[in-house]
């Protein structure tokens, strides 16, 4: 190949490598093939990341990129609590679509090291939880109720990729233990306003997605109005 290397190269080089991971995910790959399979030279590999780490942490973003991409066309139901149910469920579903990525993006640790491009969906839940938060339904702050939601559903996903075999019972049931911690639903008497808001959140075809939205705005405001009352 000849001429100046282009950004066209950088994402052809990456795709590449995306195709190498998702055919083999766990293994290894070899940067030869990824070079051989867009046609160019080692030297140009390295122009444009400097080392293999540096390869891969671009099909880390990659991989992130796919999976916010298919976040983004999740509409909320108004309720944050039951837009963490479908994140989490996106998140698994994700994952067991698309293993090679998901180790890559996940299950690949070293000490002290994040990938920048995990903070983004890391902020999308702190949203939510900070919602949570803000309209009374949590026990714990809102930033640990994210950790505590991000370190299982990161688990639940891996073990099913492991095993190469769906769980949707383990994954449902840890998804609810998690949430009953964080908010205390099971653990006490439920109040009946946010029982509401999560069954007309769970059935937005029910009264259809707008009105049910306008529903949860009402009923949350109820609540918040009542915990002001003497």
């Amino acid at each position: 190949m000849t001429g100046t290397p282009t950004s066209d190269t950088r994402e052809r080089m990456i795709l590449a490598a995306a195709d190498l991971i998702a055919a083999s995910p766990g293994e290894d790959f070899s940067l030869r093939a990824v070079c051989e399979a867009v046609g160019v030279k080692m030297p140009t590999l390295y122009h444009f990341f400097g080392s293999k780490q540096g390869l891969i942490d671009a099909v880390i973003a990659h991989g992130f990129d796919l999976y916010l991409g298919e976040k983004s066309s999740m509409e909320s139901s108004g309720d944050p609590i039951q837009d963490i149910r479908a994140g989490w469920d996106a998140h698994v579903a994700f994952g067991l679509a698309n293993p090679g990525f998901y180790t890559l993006m996940y299950g690949k640790v070293r000490p002290g090291h994040s990938p920048e491009a995990q903070s983004r969906p890391s902020e999308i839940l702190r949203a939510l939880t900070a919602r949570a938060a803000e309209q009374g339904r949590l026990l714990v702050p809102s930033e640990q109720a994210a950790a505590h939601i991000l370190v299982t559903n990161i688990g639940v996903t891996l073990r099913q990729i492991i095993l190469a075999a769906p769980d949707p019972g383990l994954s449902q049931a840890v998804r609810e233990g998690v949430i009953s911690a964080i908010t205390g639903k099971g653990t006490r008497a439920d109040d009946p306003l946010t029982t509401a808001i999560e069954i007309a959140a769970a059935n937005p075809d029910v009264l259809g997605r707008a009105e049910t939205q306008l529903l949860i705005e009402w009923l949350g405001r109820l609540g918040r109005d009542n915990d002001k009352l003497p």
